[in-house]
């Protein structure tokens, strides 16, 4: 039996009654009792309350969660978990954010101490601005584990940032929270150079400097989701498009984020969307994710990109489907 898989027994064995007494432990392991004391150790120092007892009923127990089964999770595991269940919660799947929120519960009970206080404050300094379709990303769990760390200690961050237009810059920041917005991540800071808030995308941060000074927040903190979902919104997209929706500007802005983009009444009861994106596939794609029917009106480019698409989506249906059309 290799080490690892002796120390999830161990743990199990421990789990299934009060006390154990070493000397059981070592024969039920079939090592000796010096190993098994080592293996305690190991333990512990991966963050497990398992206590010593002495006298004639002594022996070794779990302590605080010794209740529910352990959970060895390393941090990268632990956060993909978190975020993984967080996203279900946030999704709106009728009874599976419930679920995922029960979970999310006994995951904070069974994780060893040092990863669920990281794990805390990535939960605690994330919102989510619900800002476009998708999952997320890939981005490095340490990243985000180090970001929401010195979001949580009111620590100085020190990093490069890449902008959208490649240009580099070295940046020193009074970081707040962190922000998921569709398939991307943000940090919003307080820029100590520009004087003023910014987002910054978390996968064009690199070199990141831990440990920088601590500081104190000011009376006037940004709403972060707002703050992103408003950036995000009114990014200058080198695609534009103007879109005739069924509905007025207030019921649109309740259903969609400014991902999206911005919404005008119009004169017959409906409204007009400014939509964006990165290229016209981008955009027809983004439309396809409107809840409802929808007029690109301008520019031709746009139409004919949304009808392409339509006839690939057709096509892909299946000989049926082009009939019933």
């Amino acid at each position: 039996m290799d080490t690892a898989t002796r120390l999830l027994r161990l743990l199990t064995l421990l789990q299934t009654r009060p006390v154990w007494a070493g000397e059981t432990l070592a024969e039920r392991l079939a090592v000796t009792t010096r190993t098994v004391r080592r293996d305690v150790t190991r333990l512990r120092e991966l963050g497990y309350p398992i206590e010593a007892t002495a006298g004639a009923e002594g022996g070794y127990r779990l302590g605080a969660g010794g209740d529910l089964p352990p959970l060895l999770l390393d941090d990268d595991e632990a956060v993909a978990v978190v975020l993984g269940l967080s996203t279900a919660v946030v999704a709106g799947v009728d009874g599976v954010g419930d679920a995922s929120t029960r979970v999310l519960t006994k995951l904070d009970q069974v994780l060893p101490p040092r990863v669920r206080k990281r794990v805390g404050e990535l939960s605690s300094m994330t919102l989510d601005a619900r800002s476009g379709p998708g999952g997320v990303f890939d981005v490095d769990p340490a990243k985000l584990l180090l970001i929401a760390g010195h979001c949580a200690r009111a620590e100085e961050l020190r990093f490069r940032y890449v902008a959208r237009s490649g240009e580099e810059s070295r940046r020193r920041t009074e970081p707040y929270r962190l922000v998921r917005s569709g398939r991307r991540w943000y940090l919003v800071a307080f820029d100590r150079d520009r004087r003023d808030w910014r987002s910054f995308r978390v996968d064009r941060m690199d070199r990141l400097v831990e440990g920088g000074e601590r500081f104190v927040r000011g009376p006037d903190l940004p709403d972060a989701a707002e703050y992103v979902a408003n950036a995000v919104g009114h990014a200058p997209y080198p695609v534009q498009a103007r879109v005739r929706l069924p509905v007025d500007a207030e019921t649109a802005r309740g259903e969609l984020s400014a991902w999206f983009g911005t919404c005008e009444d119009d004169e017959d009861g409906g409204c007009v969307l400014s939509a964006g994106g990165s290229d016209l596939s981008a955009l027809a794609a983004s439309l396809a994710w409107l809840p409802w029917d929808f007029e690109v009106l301008e520019p031709q480019a746009a139409q004919d990109a949304v009808a392409a698409l339509g006839r690939r989506l057709v096509g892909a249906a299946g000989p049926a489907a082009a009939t019933d059309g």
